[in-house]
């Protein structure tokens, strides 16, 4: 039985069918800094080039450095103030988290938008992470709690820091596996997937009640991109005949998708929309595409108790807590 939320935000934009918001309508992002994870390809470099393109200085937190290479010249290329970095960044890794976070913090510079991007999909062999969590969990959800909890103090020297953490559609299938969160014992890809995008999702809730009982201003939100054709899903790791009917699968999908940059639009409008209330999820219109607008989410994702139970899980098996003090 979960428990209903009581402070489900009440978007008053976009409206349930929202004119065609664009990169476009961003507004002016000058003397701001952005951190964006999974930045090389995909929804992330789209978001990347889209926030540069407006005059913030962005970070390209990524994994791969000769991607990242590639990366920043396009970004640098569509960049109209500083110039963007790399940030080496292995979510999948939680020295390589906290070295990335300890760098941020010598050097001072308040983040004002943190883009919980990067992620893995649907697996097809169990993999760990360096610290033996599943892949998919550990990527998409405990990577980026590690992340926002470890970069809090550069968050909170901003003004209006905020956090947007990318879910998926996904997310409707998802329940948290409470037996065994990193699939040891049986592993089905696809609702290891779902899981971590609901995951997502009671993250971002309760990061939004944490914010605010602690009294600052952050603003903790959700965006998800449809379907969106991407190299989220590697077809190539499988072989024989699941590997064919795989690739066959991608092509499919991605024939019917959207474009990368219409899928980063809802994450874009959720990283610097004025005065969105905390708590929000963005989507397309239409839920597999279309422009951005408010959207429903897994009625799980609206339950306090598991959003609390999620993040004491988080807290024990990353050890990271937050501090609000700063």
């Amino acid at each position: 039985m979960t428990e209903a939320l009581p402070d489900r935000p009440a978007l008053a934009s976009p409206p349930l069918f929202a004119r065609r918001w664009t990169a476009d309508d961003i507004p002016d992002q000058t003397g701001k800094t952005a951190i964006v994870t999974g930045a090389n390809s995909g929804l992330g470099l789209r978001t990347a080039e889209a926030l540069a393109a407006k005059g913030a200085h962005v970070l390209l937190a990524c994994r791969n450095e000769l991607k990242a290479a590639a990366a920043l010249e396009q970004v640098s290329t569509a960049a109209t103030g500083p110039k963007p970095e790399v940030l080496p960044l292995d979510l999948a890794d939680l020295t390589s988290i906290r070295r990335a976070a300890d760098h941020l913090d010598v050097r001072g510079t308040p983040i004002d938008i943190l883009v919980n991007n990067a992620g893995v999909m649907a697996l097809p062999r169990h993999q760990r992470t360096a610290d033996g969590f599943d892949a998919q969990f550990g990527t998409n959800h405990l990577g980026h709690y590690a992340l926002t909890g470890l970069l809090l103090p550069v968050l909170l020297r901003a003004p209006e820091p905020r956090v947007v953490t990318v879910s998926s559609i996904a997310a409707w299938g998802g329940l948290i596996n409470w037996l065994d969160p990193n699939w040891r014992l049986v592993y089905v890809r696809w609702l290891a997937y779902s899981q971590s995008k609901l995951a997502n999702l009671l993250f971002t809730a309760e990061l939004h009640r944490r914010a605010r009982a602690a009294g600052v201003h952050l603003t903790a939100v959700a965006a998800h991109p449809g379907l969106s054709a991407t190299n989220l899903y590697d077809s190539d790791a499988e072989k024989g005949i699941a590997g064919r009917l795989a690739a066959a699968q991608q092509r499919l999908l991605v024939s019917v998708a959207q474009s990368d940059s219409q899928g980063a639009l809802p994450q874009l409008y959720a990283a610097t929309t004025p005065n969105l209330a905390g708590n929000s999820y963005v989507g397309p219109a239409f839920e597999t595409f279309g422009y951005p607008r408010r959207t429903l989410r897994n009625p799980i994702a609206y339950s306090r108790s598991e959003a609390r139970r999620l993040w004491a899980l988080s807290e024990k098996l990353t050890g990271i807590t937050y501090d609000w003090s700063h």
